[in-house]
């Protein structure tokens, strides 16, 4: 049996919303997308198999709708669960478990002069190389979720922003490529990125208070 042959089922309706079906593909990104982002809003380490198990999904669904930067995007995401997951363990001082940190200028700066050059360049491959229909847009999503993953790895509190801001240009966009149940998925996603900056904000100001205290 193909590799087809084993995912191909996934890409058939399993309902239709409007005149649109929707896959199982998009029906299982969506169940575990938003247990994923539960998850790492109470900074569960169970949030990175879940995690590994939806961009799998959602990679699969991105071919079938045309988003190559995004597909291609999943898989970068598996190799940086497996680090987040390894760093949310091992990543504190003393190989401990890691806490909620804040981002550093320096960091900033690197995203950024990094986020720039990468929207560039996608933008010109996905232009260049694809059939595309949103490459710019595309690209800015890419290299924006990349970066709060990065952020997310780490636990930095700033990277719930990050989230926040991919998730707004996110849903308008899959609703523009008529995966629509996905951009309803984005809508709970920016709800839950907004809890969990509350959490982790309110859990790194708990901490910072404690040795005032003592």
């Amino acid at each position: 049996m193909s590799l087809h042959d084993l995912l191909g089922p996934l890409l058939h309706p399993a309902f239709t919303l409007g005149s649109t079906p929707t896959s199982w593909g998009e029906v299982l990104g969506f169940v575990t997308g938003a247990v994923n982002v539960w998850l790492v809003v109470r900074q569960h380490i169970a949030n990175w198999p879940v995690g590994i198990a939806n961009v799998l999904l959602l990679g699969l669904i991105f071919v079938d709708g045309g988003l190559y930067a995004d597909a291609g995007l999943q898989g970068v995401y598996v190799l940086l669960q497996v680090w987040g997951w390894w760093q949310w363990l091992y990543g504190g001082r003393g190989r401990t478990e890691l806490v909620t940190q804040r981002t550093s200028g320096a960091e900033w700066l690197g995203l950024a002069v990094a986020g720039v050059a990468a929207t560039a360049l996608l933008t010109w491959m996905l232009s260049a190389w694809t059939d595309s229909t949103v490459p710019f847009w595309d690209a800015l999503t890419t290299t924006i979720s990349l970066a709060a993953t990065y952020g997310q790895s780490r636990k930095l509190l700033e990277s719930w922003w990050l989230w926040i801001a991919a998730d707004l240009i996110y849903i308008p966009l899959y609703a523009y490529k008529h995966l629509y149940l996905t951009s309803v998925l984005y809508v709970l996603f920016l709800a839950l990125c907004v809890a969990g900056l509350v959490a982790w904000r309110r859990e790194w100001a708990a901490r910072q208070a404690v040795p005032a205290a003592t």
